[in-house]
Parts: structure tokens; sequence; C-alpha cells
């Protein structure tokens, strides 16, 4: 038997213990949901990170799986918190067209998603290997080839632009392999696929990769013509893209382009739905931009992708009010879209 002052020492360390432990486990969860693609993985990574370095009592969990008009749906029905978004897809949600075609009630579900921040996810690069044969978007003709997973924005756009260029069909002139990013990578560096379509900043990690040790070729817009195509009228009419350019010898000698590339720039943003308190996301958004350094620091491309100029490139998206919050709390100029 235990003696009354032991009892009370028990009792007292035990209580003690609870409390520790009760502390240990007073975290808000939120689920996050990215795709795999190198600017998306990295800046929503560091996020949550940084986040959560500061808040102690906030803890993120991210998902690199699946693709972006399923996380925007996931979010829009409750079951994930954060999410890889774009100006083109919350556009094409508030319509129920494209990928959302046959989803009978997105543009109201759209209704329950906000926006925290849009950045550069960098330039569409359509990427062959230098000793393939292919010189032009013209050469792809009856070659299968990766322009974006089966129901992301980035098919759709990738294929406007192609048909821009060359006049070709998807499915008809080219075959467009069902993949998704990760898998896609790996087929392209097993040259299973003759070009993949990857948008990302530059140095990107994968054509980095692949100029180490093989001859890589970027394809784009040879005729400035293209740029008054219809297809790439109707590609520009979607918020999110913009002219871009980049130089040939980023990927040093065995880029063997001669001359800069002439593609499309898109933006795309972390969002987020309006059910989560807006005291959640005013930390989440103070913590980040106040340490935003620790983003920057991160690979050099981060710092002109996203930065406060950027926030509301392209938007087409209300802000979370706790977003919202602190941008006025900084005096940041806010959009009338974005209040």
């Amino acid at each position: 038997m235990f003696s009354s002052r032991t009892r009370t020492k028990f009792v007292a360390v035990a209580a003690a213990a609870i409390m520790c432990v009760s502390g240990a486990q007073a975290k808000d969860f939120y689920k996050m949901s990215t795709i795999s693609l190198p600017t998306p993985f990295a800046i929503n990574t560091t996020f949550a990170k940084i986040v959560q370095k500061y808040n102690k009592d906030i803890e993120i969990q991210v998902n690199a799986t699946g693709a972006a008009p399923r996380h925007a749906l996931d979010a829009a029905n409750g079951k994930t918190d954060l999410f890889f978004g774009a100006p083109s897809l919350m556009w094409l949600m508030n319509k129920g067209v494209a990928m959302f075609k046959k989803v009978k009630n997105a543009p109201e579900l759209a209704k329950n998603l906000r926006l925290i921040f849009n950045y550069r996810i960098g330039t569409y690069n359509f990427g062959v290997y230098g000793d393939s044969g292919i010189k032009t978007l013209f050469d792809i003709k009856g070659k299968r080839v990766f322009i974006g997973p089966p129901t992301g924005v980035q098919k759709v756009v990738s294929a406007q632009f192609i048909e821009a260029v060359t006049g070709y069909k998807m499915n008809k002139d080219y075959t467009p392999v069902k993949l998704g990013f990760s898998p896609a990578m790996q087929a392209f560096q097993d040259r299973q696929i003759a070009m993949i379509v990857a948008t990302s900043n530059h140095p990107a990690s994968l054509f980095s990769q692949v100029a180490l040790t093989s001859k890589i070729r970027f394809l784009g817009i040879e005729d400035p013509k293209a740029w008054d195509a219809p297809s790439m009228k109707k590609m520009f009419r979607v918020p999110g893209k913009a002219r871009a350019v980049f130089a040939p010898d980023i990927y040093g000698k065995n880029q063997v382009n001669e001359k800069p590339i002439h593609t499309v720039a898109a933006y795309t943003g972390l969002y987020t739905r309006k059910g989560i308190p807006e005291d959640v996301i005013y930390k989440m958004t103070k913590s980040f931009w106040e340490h935003i350094d620790e983003m920057w620091s991160v690979t050099s491309w981060a710092k002109g992708a996203l930065n406060k100029k950027n926030i509301f490139a392209q938007n087409s998206t209300k802000l979370h009010p706790g977003a919202l919050k602190y941008y006025k709390e900084i005096g940041v100029k806010i959009p009338a879209n974005a209040m």
C-alpha cells in the first residue's frame, strides 16, 4: 500500500503527465492537397513547414497525390482544407465547363473556395531529347506524348497551344498518354514517351537531371503569327496565363536550343475552403509572409515566382477573410475581384 504522502506525489506526477500529453495533443490538424510538380510541391510543403514552425498549435498533413480538379472538389466538400489551385481552375469550376462539365453542382461548390495567394508556377516547357529527331512541335505528329494528367488544366492548355502552333488535334495527330506527373517524368527519363510538358520555373529539377547525361531541347512558337491563332485566343480567354520566353542555355551545354524559347507562363496558387476559421488562415498567412525569406532560400526561382506582386496575378477568386485581414493590415492593394 502507498502512504498518503506517496499517493499525493503519484497523483501530482500523473496529473502533470496528463497535462503534458494534453498539451502535446492540443493541435488543430489541417489537410493540404498538392501536386508533385516542382514549383507547387516546393511552395506548398514549405508553406506547411513555416506555418507549423511558428504556430505550435497547428499541424498540416500534406498529400501530394491526385489531380488539382479533384483537390478543388474535395475542398469544396470539406474533405481537405488547403489545396493547390489556379485562376484557370477556379474559372472553369465557376463556369462548370471542361473537366467540371459532368459535375452538375460545380458552380455552387466553387462558392465554397477561397484564395490565400497566387504565384507563377512557371512556363509551359515542351521538352524532348536532343537526339530524338524532334526539332519543332510539328515533329510530334504520330508520337506518344505527355501533355498533362487526364483531367488537369495543363492538358487543356497544352493541347490548345499545340493546335495554335501546328494545327494538330489531340488524339488525331498525336497521342496524349494517360499518366500523372510523377509517372510521366519517369516515362520521359526512360524514353518511353517522345515529349513531356512540365510546367515549372527554371532551372527545373527534371530537366536539370536529364541534361546531366543527355542532350535536351525545348519546343515553342517559331512563327509569331501563332499568337493570333483561334486556338491561342481561346486559351487566353481563360485567366491564368501570359506570354513568356526563356533562355536557350539555362541547362548548360546539353541544351541544344539556339534561340530563346517562346511559350506560355502560368499562374497558380494556394487555396482553402471558406469554412476554415478566419483566425486560423490569418495566422497561417501572417506567419508565411513574415518569414518569406525562408521560402526564398529554398530554391533560386522562388523569389521571382512568389512575391507580393504576384499575390493577385490573373486572379479569379475571392480571398479568405483571414488572408484578406492580413493583406489589409500590411497595406497591400487588393483588387475588387478578391474582396
